[in-house]
């Protein structure tokens, strides 16, 4: 069986988070570990209180992971400060790992931002040429590429300006009243929109997390950045389709619609 990583918070809420990328990966078929980068008091309404984990025991949890049950495929998500994106970076070099998906959580839907100028800057020195793909929503794009995002052309010169920077692909995620569900990929010089179904759901809570989740899975299986693209968007379309309604706020998806058998 393969095996994938998430280095991310905790959303007690279960809906976002490692929580999120656990269900996502074991609905994709890939055994999933992960190392917590921070707990967090969240629903979904919000975020009343975080817990940061130390450099030290991030490092310790990542020690025990890779000596061990090494992952086919790693999925970084918010971590928010210096001292931790450095632990990562170290590890992940040390460890030589491979097929890395990181979701640079940077800026909130509403426009905030959600980690400091400094740790922004530790991510683009350490953590992002380390990536086999980054996933940024729109203002994330905005923020790395240093380039307003209005129409999907700005979204193709962002995406490129990115990838040459950082070495790396970039797919840069529509939404945000741009383009709906249709997302860039920029590889090699390359670009490719893979154009998703849009789904009327107001719950939405985690869907870059399981996005980016899903497309490190289907890395960890071997399948091409393409085509890991392309089944995630699918596996996302059907989890939102499932019209899961919890919670007082824009609610989790369902990521469990397609699991089946007895138990």
């Amino acid at each position: 069986m393969k095996t994938a990583l998430t280095i991310a918070g905790s959303d007690s809420s279960g809906g976002a988070g490692i929580q999120a990328d656990i269900k996502t990966m074991t609905a994709n078929g890939v055994y999933a570990m992960s190392a917590i980068t921070a707990l967090t008091a969240q629903n979904t309404t919000g975020v009343q209180g975080i817990f940061e984990v130390s450099p030290d025991f991030l490092a310790q949890q990542l020690d025990s992971i890779f000596t061990d049950i090494r992952p086919d495929a790693v999925k970084i998500g918010m971590v928010s400060s210096t001292g931790l994106i450095e632990v990562i970076a170290r590890k992940l070099r040390e460890y030589r790992a491979e097929n890395i998906v990181v979701d640079p959580v940077m800026v909130a839907t509403s426009g905030a931002k959600l980690i400091s100028d400094d740790a922004i800057a530790a991510l683009k020195e350490h953590l992002l040429p380390l990536a086999t793909v980054l996933t940024p929503n729109i203002p994330e794009t905005e923020v790395l590429s240093g380039m307003a995002v209005h129409t999907p052309d700005d979204m193709v010169a962002a995406a490129k300006a990115i990838s040459e920077q950082y070495r790396c692909a970039v797919l840069c995620k529509g939404g945000h009243q741009l383009n709906d569900a249709n997302d860039l990929l920029w590889r090699n010089g390359t670009s490719k929109w893979f154009n998703g179904k849009r789904i009327d759901n107001p719950n939405t809570h985690g869907t870059g997390c399981t996005l980016s989740s899903a497309i490190a899975s289907n890395l960890a299986k071997g399948y091409d950045l393409d085509t890991s693209v392309q089944k995630a968007k699918a596996y996302i379309s059907g989890a939102l389709g499932a019209m899961l309604d919890l919670g007082r706020g824009s609610g989790p998806m369902n990521h469990a619609f397609a699991i089946g058998g007895e138990f």
